[in-house]
C-alpha cells in the first residue's frame, strides 16, 4: 500500500509481489509458498516505477491483496513528490535501485520481537492462522532473512541496531529516495541521520534553483516565440484592463470586466484547436460549409486561479468537461507541489485541453501542470495554456521546456507581480 499527501510517498515493496500461477496461489493459501526471496518481487516493474517517480512523471501503483494473495485490477496513481520513502526487506537487493538512492536505512530487531510481531499482525489482518504463520517463518521467513536480508547491512554503510523504531516522523523540503540502513540506538543517532537527510535535500533544492536560474537566463536572451500569443492592446482591452487594475473598482464590476475579459482569451483560445470542414443546410434551404471541431475540448483549471476563468469558459463552451489541479509554488524555492489532481476521463482522446490560470509569474506551476497533462497522455500541441497576466521570463521559460503548445495572454506584467487577481474575484 502506498501513502501520499503529495509532499510525501511511503511506500512498501509488498505492493510489487508477482502475480501467482494457480498452483502457486494454491500454495500461498497453504503457507507452503516463499513471499521473502527475492523471486518473489517483480523488480523490473519496481525500478521502472521508481525511476519514473524520480523524473516527476506518473507511476500507476499495484494494488495488492494479502488476503487474496494476488494483485488487485486497480492501480494507484501517483505523482513524484518532494519525498519517496521506500519500506520493504529487500529494497537493498536490487542494483539498479541502489544506484538511485540517495540515503539507505536498515532498520533491524531482535528475530523473537518480528516473529511476535508477525503473528499479530498476520491474525489481525490478513486472517492466518497461527501454525500457518509459524510455519512460514521456519520454512520461508527466518531462512530467506539470514541468505537475502541480512547482508544488505554492508551496502547501507552501518552496523548497529535499533531495536525499537516504528516510525521516523521527519519533515523534508524536496524530492528524495530514503531506503533502508541500520541507525544507530538512541535519539542523537537519530538526530544525526536527519540532518543528514536534511543537507541531502537542500543540497537538491539549491541545485533545483539554480538550474531554474539558468534556464531563466537563457530564455531572457530570446524574443517570445510565435506560439505565444499576446492579446492586442486595443482601446477595448485597455479600458477592460484599467478598471481591473483599480483598486477603487467594486467587486462587482471587477467580476463583470473580468469574466468579459476572460472570454475573449477563452474565445482565443478555441482558434487554436483543430477544425474540420463540414456542410449543413440553413433555414433558407442553402448549404453552407463551415467547421466543426474534429474532437472534445476540455479544460483544466489550475487551482484557485483557474476557476476565475471557469464562468467565461462555461459561457463560450456551455458543456465543457473540465478539471482541477492544485498546484502551490514553494516562495523560498519556487518549487511547484501538487496537491490535488482530477482531470477529465479519457482527456488523452480530446482535441484540445485549455489549462486556465488567472496569473503566471515564475511559470513553475505551469511547468509541472503542463507535465501532469503529458503525463497523462495528451500531445504537447494539443494543450492551450490561458493566462490574463504573466511575467515575461516565466512564459520564455514555460516555452523553452514545451515548445509546442499555444500560450494565449492577456497582458505582459512585471517580473515577480504577487498573486492578486483571484483575491479580487472571490473577495477574499
Amino acid at each position: 500500500m502506498f501513502g501520499v499527501n503529495f509532499g510525501l510517498i511511503f511506500s512498501t515493496q509488498d505492493s510489487f509481489y508477482k502475480t501467482l500461477s494457480p498452483e502457486e496461489h494454491h500454495r500461498a493459501h497453504a503457507n507452503d509458498y516463499d513471499f521473502d526471496c527475492p523471486d518473489s518481487i517483480d523488480f523490473d516493474l519496481l525500478v521502472h516505477t521508481l525511476r519514473d517517480l524520480k523524473k516527476g512523471k506518473k507511476a500507476n501503483i499495484p494494488v495488492y491483496s494479502f488476503a487474496d494473495h494476488q494483485r488487485q485490477p486497480q492501480t494507484t496513481t501517483l505523482y513524484s513528490p518532494r519525498v519517496i520513502i521506500l519500506e520493504g526487506i529487500l529494497a537493498l537487493h536490487d542494483p539498479r535501485i541502489v544506484e538511485m538512492l540517495d540515503v539507505k536505512i536498515f532498520v533491524e530487531a531482535d528475530m523473537d520481537v518480528c516473529l511476535g510481531r508477525r503473528i499479530l499482525r498476520d491474525v489481525r489482518e490478513r486472517g492466518r492462522d497461527i501454525e500457518g504463520i509459524v510455519k512460514q517463518w521456519f520454512d520461508y521467513v527466518k531462512p530467506s532473512y539470514t541468505r537475502f536480508v541480512e547482508p544488505q547491512r554492508s551496502i547501507s554503510g552501518s552496523c548497529h541496531p535499533l531495536l525499537t523504531l516504528h516510525r521516523l516522523n521527519l519533515t523534508l523540503t524536496f524530492q528524495i529516495s530514503l531506503f533502508r540502513v541500520v541507525f544507530k540506538t538512541g535519539p542523537l543517532s537519530v538526530d544525526m541521520v536527519v540532518k543528514h537527510i536534511q543537507r541531502k535535500l537542500q543540497e537538491k533544492s539549491e541545485n533545483h534553483t539554480e538550474e531554474l536560474h539558468r534556464l531563466g537566463l537563457i530564455a531572457a536572451k530570446v524574443d517570445l516565440p510565435d506560439n505565444v500569443h499576446v492579446l492586442p492592446s486595443t482601446p477595448q482591452f485597455v479600458g477592460m484592463n484599467t478598471i481591473l487594475q483599480n483598486p477603487k473598482s467594486d467587486q462587482e464590476d471587477f467580476v463583470f470586466y473580468f469574466d468579459r475579459l476572460a472570454s475573449i482569451l477563452i474565445e482565443r483560445a478555441l482558434d487554436m484547436t483543430s477544425y474540420i470542414s463540414t456542410k449543413v443546410e440553413t433555414p433558407q434551404g442553402n448549404e453552407y460549409l463551415g467547421l466543426h471541431p474534429t474532437g472534445a475540448v476540455s479544460a483544466v483549471a489550475i487551482l484557485r486561479g483557474g476557476s476565475c476563468l471557469e464562468t467565461a469558459l462555461k459561457r463560450s463552451i456551455p458543456d465543457c468537461i473540465t478539471g482541477r489541479m492544485l498546484i502551490q509554488t514553494n516562495e523560498s524555492n519556487e518549487e511547484p507541489e501538487l496537491h490535488y489532481l482530477k482531470l477529465p476521463s479519457q482527456i488523452e482522446e480530446h482535441s484540445t485541453v485549455i489549462l486556465m490560470d488567472s496569473q503566471m509569474s515564475s511559470g513553475s506551476a505551469a511547468l509541472m501542470a503542463v507535465r501532469v497533462l503529458l503525463d497523462h497522455g495528451v500531445a504537447q500541441e494539443r494543450i492551450v495554456f490561458v493566462t490574463c497576466a504573466a511575467g515575461e521570463r516565466g512564459l520564455k521559460r514555460l516555452v523553452a521546456v514545451f515548445s509546442k503548445i499555444n500560450v494565449i495572454v492577456g497582458r505582459i506584467e512585471e517580473e515577480g507581480e504577487p498573486r492578486w487577481i483571484e483575491k479580487r474575484y472571490f473577495g477574499c
